[in-house]
């Protein structure tokens, strides 16, 4: 079941990624948990919807070999995270920064988990832009 992803300990029920647009008209997306806590931003922009929500699939499907890992944030005292694509370009990042290391490493793993349970899914759980 789409809604339901992963194995223990990484439910995802209610996860939901979303696509929004900006001002020009460009499409990226947004992985939200059942709570609406965004988890993770997508780093690129796309010209159609349909090219957003198909690099996000990309991103599930390629995700256990996937590079990435956390790193200082240069705009904060923090941690952030992000991952790159098959093609090198960085394509996820965390949607905040972290006080502390531990803390931001753990939300990368459980992302790259949700991510594992989404690309073994029968679809992605496509939710309403805002």
């Amino acid at each position: 079941m789409a809604g339901d992803i992963g194995g223990a300990g990484t439910r995802g029920a209610g996860t939901r990624c979303q696509v929004d647009i900006n001002e020009d008209g460009w499409f990226s997306w947004r992985l939200t948990a059942n709570n609406g806590r965004v988890i993770a931003l997508g780093a690129q922009i796309y010209p159609a919807e349909e090219k957003c929500k198909s690099a996000f699939e990309v991103l599930c499907a390629h995700a256990e070999g996937l590079p990435g890992g956390v790193r200082h944030a240069a705009e904060s005292n923090g941690w952030v995270w992000r991952m790159r694509g098959p093609d090198g370009q960085v394509e996820a990042v965390s949607a905040r920064a972290y006080e502390r290391h531990s803390t931001c490493q753990s939300a990368y793993e459980r992302f790259r988990m949700l991510l594992l349970g989404l690309g073994a899914a029968e679809a992605v759980p496509w939710g309403d832009s805002a």
